[in-house]
């Protein structure tokens, strides 16, 4: 049986549930298999680092790792796993997600971490399915037939949009 595609998703918190959300009905949409676990970088540092020491080991394609304020839980599982590692910021109250953004996004050379927008959960989705279709052929096809879908969107609104301009 051939390997299924597997995306391992982690929050700093049980908060930031509600914008992971976006990412579970992503990859539930694609049909690509994952987990959400709560590991804070902070807290549980020994769980961090067993988590991505052994995410290769346990199947998981990508990491998805959700956080706020100072958000270290990305760079602290890509110091920790060769798999690539999409940090997802999560506004927080103080300063609306910016220093998670700035806190994500500045790594150090050799620990990447792509990093998507405050509260990007869809998009940290579509990324890792983006990255997996590199490998699986299917998710590829799935993501060609998203685009359309949006593509087709957009032009349903413009037709609504100019039909409205004419008075129809």
């Amino acid at each position: 049986m051939a390997k299924q595609p597997k995306i391992a998703i982690v929050m700093g918190s049980d908060s930031d549930f509600p914008v992971v959300e976006g990412s579970i009905k992503i990859l539930k949409e694609f049909g690509v298999d994952y987990t959400v676990n709560i590991c804070s970088a902070h807290r549980t540092p020994d769980k961090a680092a067993e988590l991505a020491r052994n995410a290769e080991k346990n199947g998981y394609d990508v990491i998805i790792a959700a956080a706020g304020k100072a958000a270290h839980l990305p760079g602290v599982l890509a110091a920790y796993t060769v798999l690539p590692v999409i940090g997802l910021p999560i506004k927080s109250s103080t300063l609306d997600g910016l220093d998670s953004l700035l806190s994500i996004v500045q790594m150090p050379a050799g620990i990447p971490v792509a990093t998507v927008a405050i509260n990007g959960s869809e998009n940290a989705a579509l990324l890792a399915v983006q990255i997996l279709g590199g490998v699986y052929p299917e998710l590829r096809t799935k993501f060609h037939e998203y685009k359309n879908k949006l593509a087709k969107q957009v032009e349903i609104k413009d037709q609504k949009l100019q039909d409205e301009l004419r008075g129809k």
